[in-house]
């Protein structure tokens, strides 16, 4: 049976959400975060070489990262609507998606707390030069990148209620853990009227909610 290594307030709530989609058997093993860096325990951390959050185990294997925890998952349940194959009208959607949840959003979304904590981090005394060069980077870098992003996010579910067409997808799984956490870190402009309903549809899911309530509190970093 796979077992999901479950870092608190951590991206492995995807892993509970598709586990329950599925109607999956598992077993949870949960994880505290500890010090002033809110970083995975040491017990976590040897699980792996990589020590990153999700991962899960299954006999011999030891998997972390979320696609390759997915992929291996949906192997064992073929012809699930989760992952549309090659051909599915919801297919070259679906791989945009899926791949710009970790290549595009998550790197913008871990810079913007990189960037709160560069300011709330450093001695009080020169806290208002770094934030004046911070917020130099983010309104030449960060915020151009990330609004273009969520304005075709925007666009795109305009046409649909889910990110690849009707059918809920993986690809909504990992991008609406990236939503929440833009929620806590970014903020989400009210003017994204398609987005916040994606939001409430995802919220409204009984698998994400059977997640949830294995998942207990879920908070996701801010700073």
């Amino acid at each position: 049976m796979i077992t999901v290594h479950h870092l608190e307030n951590s991206q492995s709530i995807r892993i509970l959400w598709l586990l329950e989609e599925l109607g999956a058997e598992y077993h949870i093993q949960h994880y505290q975060r500890v010090g002033p860096q809110t970083l995975a325990p040491e017990e976590y951390r040897k699980l792996h070489t990589i020590g990153t959050s999700p991962t899960i185990t299954d006999g011999d294997l030891v998997l972390p990262e979320t696609g390759a925890i997915m992929d291996y998952i949906l192997d064992q349940h073929p012809g699930s609507t989760l992952r549309p194959e090659p051909g599915h009208p919801q297919r070259n959607r679906f791989l945009y998606w899926m791949h710009a949840s970790q290549a595009s959003y998550m790197p913008l979304l871990l810079e913007s707390l990189i960037f709160k904590r560069m300011i709330s981090k450093v001695p009080i005394v020169i806290r208002p030069i770094i934030a004046m060069v911070v917020n130099k980077v983010r309104e030449g870098y960060l915020w151009p990148r990330y609004h273009r992003h969520m304005e075709f996010m925007e666009a795109e579910l305009s046409r649909s209620n889910w990110l690849s067409g009707e059918e809920l997808t993986t690809a909504d799984i990992v991008m609406g853990y990236c939503l929440q956490v833009a929620e806590v870190r970014t903020g989400i402009d009210p003017k994204y009227l398609h987005i916040h309903g994606f939001l409430r549809r995802m919220r409204e899911r009984p698998a994400y909610q059977r997640a949830l309530d294995k998942n207990g509190v879920f908070d996701p970093l801010s700073e």
